[in-house]
């Protein structure tokens, strides 16, 4: 019977499924102490994962169960391998990476995040990424500086 006529994959499509890698950014991958453990914690997540989905015994499902795993391996393997762990800022006297900056905008709403890797930055938890437009007009400056970010002022009011 020809394969045309089965449920089951050619010998051409029974290789694995890979999906395309998950971009890299050409920034330096920078992180802190918290960020390179979150990054080794996702890591083996996606191990475990791969591992779960190789114990699948129909190939198809198995093969369909591996492949975001197995990109997020990729992934991972690569940012772990490259991280450049900056340790928490020494002085508060200006803004640097591992920072957190309290500001306030002009409609008089305070805002405070701290200044992380790409990978570890999550605006709704209150951090940013120091590849972000507010972040790298914040660098280096000092409190009472002022920044304009499109169209706002924000004046920088704590750094800790």
């Amino acid at each position: 019977m020809s394969v045309a006529f089965t449920k089951e994959d050619s010998a051409e499509t029974a290789s694995e499924i890979l999906l395309p890698d998950r971009p890299i950014s050409p920034h330096p991958n920078l992180v802190t102490e918290t960020g390179l453990k979150a990054l080794e914690f996702q890591l083996e997540q996606a191990r475990e994962a791969y591992e779960t989905a190789q114990k699948i015994e129909d190939v198809n499902e198995r093969r369909r169960h591996a492949a975001i795993p197995l990109r997020d391996i990729r992934y991972f393997v690569a940012r772990v391998r490259t991280a450049q762990v900056i340790t928490d800022p020494a002085s508060t006297e200006t803004v640097a990476f591992g920072s957190t900056v309290t500001f306030r905008r002009e409609d008089g709403r305070v805002q405070k995040y701290r200044i992380v890797g790409e990978d570890e930055a999550d605006p709704k938890s209150g951090s940013i990424s120091f590849v972000s437009p507010v972040a790298r007009l914040l660098l280096s400056k000092a409190v009472g500086d002022e920044v304009g970010v499109s169209g706002q002022r924000l004046e920088i009011i704590s750094i800790s």
